[in-house]
């Protein structure tokens, strides 16, 4: 980091809190996946606390952002980001489209519970 650069919480806090809402996860699910209080991650959210490293790098991995994301914003030349759509906003996981042949199959209903748990799972995955 240049000096006189600064960090700032406040985005730093906006990102988690985006990136935990894109994975459906509410305050205090997410606060008990990385082991901390449904308070603290209320403080972090708002740009109130700064976080050590290890809780950074905890809250990194359970988002699966980059810690250049999180703390700069920079997602351009993440090397396998799984927060980056194509640009017709889908996701490409399975290029031999083993999934989306399955996936075919099912129903809205069951279509929307695959989405659900998949939210769900994706946090508890080391990347």
């Amino acid at each position: 980091m240049e000096n006189g650069a600064k960090i700032d919480n406040k985005a730093i806090g906006q990102r988690i809190r985006n990136e935990r809402e894109n994975l459906g996860l509410s305050r205090e699910e997410f606060a008990e996946m990385v082991g901390l209080s449904d308070y603290y991650i209320g403080q972090l959210e708002r740009g109130e606390r700064q976080m050590s490293l290890p809780v950074l790098v905890k809250v990194s991995n359970c988002l699966h952002v980059s810690l250049d994301f999180l703390v700069f914003g920079i997602t351009s030349g993440s090397a396998g980001s799984v927060n980056e759509p194509d640009n017709d906003g889908t996701y490409n996981v399975n290029a031999n489209g083993e999934i989306s042949s399955l996936l075919e199959k099912c129903s809205p209903k069951e279509l929307e519970l695959f989405k659900k748990l998949i939210k769900t799972i994706l946090p508890y995955l080391q990347v």
